[in-house]
């Protein structure tokens, strides 16, 4: 009888952990997706259950799109038309489609063509 409580808390474990991951967020592996415009933004070491969704912000003085994406209190992500700015910090310009990637705090751009 006890081996077969076990079992039930084990697999409910294993259900619970495969309900927390999905494309947009790996709660195993820490790992949060989203789109963000053209932008595929990931976010590495962010160990959330719930994620916040990309917010859609003011655009630019030339009406360029802009985004934030704040997954975890240590990762701030903003693209204002093509500049992109990571936990206040400008990283410059960006393509229409270019991949961000902020793993660890290290910021990653991926080049994309459209």
């Amino acid at each position: 009888m006890r081996a077969t409580g076990i079992g039930m808390i084990t697999g409910l474990s294993i259900l619970m952990s495969l309900a927390a991951c999905s494309r947009s967020n790996n709660l195993i592996l820490g790992r949060v997706e989203a789109q963000a415009g053209g932008h595929r933004v990931v976010v590495t070491d962010c160990y959330r259950t719930k994620v916040p969704g990309v917010e859609k912000i003011e655009d630019t003085l030339d009406g360029k799109p802009s985004f934030r994406f704040k997954p975890c209190k240590d990762a701030d992500v903003i693209i204002r038309g093509d500049d992109l700015v990571v936990n206040g910090r400008l990283y410059g310009k960006i393509g229409a489609a270019d991949r961000i990637t902020v793993d660890h705090g290290r910021v990653e751009i991926t080049k994309q063509t459209e």
